[in-house]
């Protein structure tokens, strides 16, 4: 029984690596054909006024002189021995390993995503647990609107409001930005506040909907009935017997948001000036850095299915179903 158990979890770490390299070549190979399908001529971007010999030149070191099967597999070599590709200014200065634009960018942006994730569940958690509760009454329906109100609005208009309000009417935030923490914790909260703001008010209007109505399904359920005949405190029986199975889409949700975070991220980073990773992938885009746009891509591809592999680790330590399903 024991060995059984044991080739079947091997079995099931075989297949969800396998499905990670299927969709990382998915994605990084459809990747490689739609940035080769853009018109116009890369190279003449960066250099305009080039002589044919260094336009040659430098096409050949972009490897766009290759085929787009000969391109994609050069890079991807490339790409597995750490070597992510060279960013290239206008002025063809010899570029800078992106790399190295990573390492400066990517903090800032992980920071981000993390006080995001971090206030939206603060928040989310309690609140949903709270209306489920009092699930019809006049709370539940005032703070419900309020959250649909909320999730309508774009993070950038909350973030451009944000920063009128509070840094230039009240002056009491720097509207633009990144302080980092060896510079200060203090200064360094300061300037991710309105970011974190801008990024988790519609992220906490989702989670808190979603935790909602699963705790309300839980609340139905016969244990429940049979905790609360026990004379357990409704506390213990939200927190200890109904949080738990109730998180689930809440965990999968929030797992899934914290890699998408980047693409709210672009036009957060625009607005406070924070320069990270989602800002250079943006301007990787704009002046078609072919082999930044695939290494960036590729990371971001990375980070979703990570995220996935930790909510499925995740769901077997809340819920022993799915824990026992695996193992049968």
């Amino acid at each position: 029984m024991h060995e059984t158990m044991t080739v079947s979890k091997v079995r099931g770490i075989l297949t969800n690596l396998v499905k990670m390299i299927v969709v990382l070549f998915l994605v990084t190979f459809g990747i490689t054909v739609l940035v080769r399908l853009l018109p116009g001529d890369p190279v003449s971007t960066l250099l305009p006024f080039g002589s044919p010999e260094q336009l040659d030149a430098l096409r050949a070191e972009l490897g766009l002189d290759k085929n787009v099967f000969q391109y994609y597999f050069s890079w991807l070599g490339d790409f597995v021995r750490g070597d992510f590709g060279t960013y290239y200014s206008t002025t063809a200065d010899g570029g800078t390993p992106v790399s190295s634009m990573i390492a400066q960018t990517l903090p800032r942006t992980l920071l981000l995503m993390l006080y995001t994730t971090f206030v939206s569940l603060a928040f989310s958690i309690p609140l949903g647990i709270l209306l489920a509760y009092r699930a019809q009454t006049r709370l539940d329906k005032t703070v419900s609107n309020v959250l649909f109100g909320l999730s309508s609005i774009p993070n950038f208009a909350i973030g451009l409001a944000l920063a009128y309000l509070l840094g230039v009417k009240l002056d009491l935030l720097n509207p633009v930005g990144y302080i980092p923490i060896s510079e200060g914790l203090g200064e360094h909260i300061k300037s991710m506040i309105m970011p974190v703001i801008s990024l988790s008010l519609g992220t906490i209007a989702t989670f808190t909907r979603l935790l909602r109505v699963d705790t309300i399904s839980t609340l139905k359920e016969d244990f429940v009935t049979m905790a609360s005949s026990k004379g357990l405190s409704n506390r213990w029986i939200l927190w200890r017997h109904v949080f738990r199975p109730s998180s689930l889409t809440l965990l999968t949700s929030a797992a899934l948001t914290m890699a998408s975070l980047i693409g709210g991220a672009v036009v957060i980073e625009s607005v406070f000036a924070l320069n990270g990773f989602g800002m250079f992938l943006a301007m990787s885009i704009a002046v078609r850095q072919y082999l930044a746009i695939q290494s960036l891509v590729a990371l971001v591809a990375i980070a979703f299915i990570l995220f996935n592999l930790i909510v499925d680790v995740f769901y077997a330590v809340i819920d022993p179903r799915v824990r026992n399903h695996r193992g049968a």
